[in-house]
């Protein structure tokens, strides 16, 4: 593809949110098999990754047409920098602040992202219509995102008609942590062991590494294999219908019928993997706001906890440059070495099938 058609694309992609899904449509139905001429240079090459058909490989690409492979800001004051080559199990999204200095997305964001604590930070994992099941890394050193690996194979959810990826966009809180030794009495199991997930509902495809300040409209409890998983639903302060939604009851109002195709996409998005379908606390009822914001109170609770070593940290890395008194803060120095030692490099892997197939299921 030339360049003024690789451009053409991007603007085409950039114009608005209308065409962004009209760009999407049309790209997912072609193949782009390579997007710059100079095939002997493989740096070249990994910069510059060929357009795949698919809505990851389309968004993913796209991005890096614009940011040219460079750390690139967020929505916020915080910077992405990737390392390693994508479709790879050696990709990372490293975190650095405002004054280029490398941070752990879990552990120094701040939960809140306003004094009265009405509006949170979001980490964005897996931006809306993408298959990759990224996530923030809870074992390695100033917890990068990654893409999660089974079976040594990278991880993609599946397309169960009519969903396309995920349907959201997908994330974490900062600074909350789901306590595996804690049983939850409204789900009558224990947590997770990771920080509390979050569905982004506003009109704006994100992008991966950004950080979004949310409001909470209310949440859904996933039983994942015995395990409370909480979904919290949220919206981007800046949407431009965010003042229209306030609480769970609003999303039915202004979005009719995502609560029930999220309920929907939870129960049935590991079928084509062969489990069972998920099932879900209180019968799949969304729970207000008001239980939300408490259910995140608490995660919060546990994760200080968790950094200021007063539980064992079960494996997580709670290297940190900024929560003061906790025994795993380091310098900035030292947080830097540990980004400029992370691995960088590596092949790209051929695009799981899964990404373009479609799986009909039918709920019993």
């Amino acid at each position: 593809m030339s360049s003024s058609a690789a451009r053409h694309l991007h603007k085409l992609w950039c114009t608005s949110a209308t065409s962004t899904r009209c760009a999407l449509r049309f790209l997912t139905s072609r193949k782009f098999h390579s997007i710059g001429e100079n095939k002997s240079n493989s740096n070249s090459q990994r910069s510059r990754l060929c357009l795949q058909s698919s809505a990851e490989s389309t968004v993913w690409s796209l991005h890096r047409l614009s940011s040219g492979n460079v750390s690139a800001m967020t929505a916020s004051k915080y910077q992405i920098t990737e390392r390693g080559a994508p479709n790879s199990t050696d990709y990372r999204v490293y975190f650095k602040n405002e004054n280029g200095q490398a941070i752990s997305p879990l552990h120094d964001i701040p939960l809140y992202a306003n004094d009265a604590k009405t509006v949170y930070n979001m980490v964005v994992e897996v931006p809306r219509w993408t298959n990759a099941k990224m996530e923030i890394s809870l074992n390695e050193g100033l917890n990068p995102i990654k893409q999660d690996v089974k079976k040594g194979k990278l991880r993609y959810v599946a397309n169960c008609f009519p969903h396309h990826g995920y349907i959201w966009n997908y994330g974490a809180f900062p600074q909350t942590w789901e306590n595996p030794e804690h049983l939850d009495p409204n789900t009558d199991c224990k947590g997770d062991n990771d920080p509390i997930d979050v569905l982004e509902i506003g009109s704006r495809v994100a992008r991966r590494g950004d950080v979004l300040q949310v409001k909470i409209l209310g949440t859904v409890a996933l039983i994942d294999e015995g395990e409370t998983d909480w979904k919290v639903i949220t919206i981007n302060v800046s949407d431009p219908v965010a003042s229209q939604v306030n609480d769970i009851n609003d999303v039915e109002t202004v979005f009719p019928g995502l609560l029930k195709a999220t309920v929907e996409w939870f129960k049935i998005y590991k079928i084509p993997d062969g489990k069972p379908e998920n099932q879900f606390a209180f019968n799949g009822e969304a729970k207000d706001a008001a239980f939300a914001t408490k259910t995140v109170e608490e995660t919060h609770r546990f994760w200080q906890q968790l950094v200021n070593k007063d539980v064992e940290n079960n494996g997580i890395s709670c290297l940190n440059t900024t929560v003061d008194g906790s025994p795993y803060l380091v310098a900035n120095d030292t947080a830097n070495e540990v980004f400029a030692k992370s691995a960088d490099g590596g092949n790209s892997e051929p695009l799981s099938e899964t990404v373009d197939k479609w799986h009909y299921i039918t709920l019993k």
